[in-house]
């Protein structure tokens, strides 16, 4: 088994590649077969594995969070960081902070379309730590 935590800083809202990084820490386990599980430790941002050759898909998926969980809608009652607080925590609960992706070969084994990301919901910047665990 090898752990590692990586750090991320976002530019605000958006997705951000991180297959590559990911990547790097599969390598680096030596496991050749096995699972590499990933949590994203934070309540206001979340891991995607999504289309990687469009940006447009993740630009539609913006748009149809942005229709589900609008910033400062006055239903919400929790807005203690801002207007955008609520809708973030509503959009990482949609999503999620974890994702596993099977090991075969010493590297993840996605789809030729995937990628994985780190999908800020916040609109300011934040730093974003990723617990990467491999086990083989």
């Amino acid at each position: 088994m090898h752990q590692q935590t990586l750090t991320f800083r976002t530019a605000g809202r958006g997705s951000t590649e991180i297959t590559a990084e990911v990547e790097r820490t599969v390598r680096a386990s030596g496991v050749q077969a096995g699972l590499c599980h990933l949590f994203l430790q934070h309540t206001s941002a979340s891991l995607i594995l999504c289309e990687n050759a469009a940006p447009a898909v993740r630009r539609d998926l913006e748009t149809i969070f942005a229709r589900l969980a609008p910033d400062g809608d006055p239903a919400y009652a929790h807005d203690d960081e801002g207007p955008d607080d609520m809708a973030a925590h509503a959009r990482t609960v949609l999503t999620s902070s974890s994702l596993q992706v099977p090991v075969a070969g010493g590297r993840l084994a996605l789809g030729t379309w995937q990628g994985i990301y780190l999908w800020e919901h916040r609109r300011a910047p934040h730093s974003r730590s990723l617990v990467i665990t491999v086990v083989g």
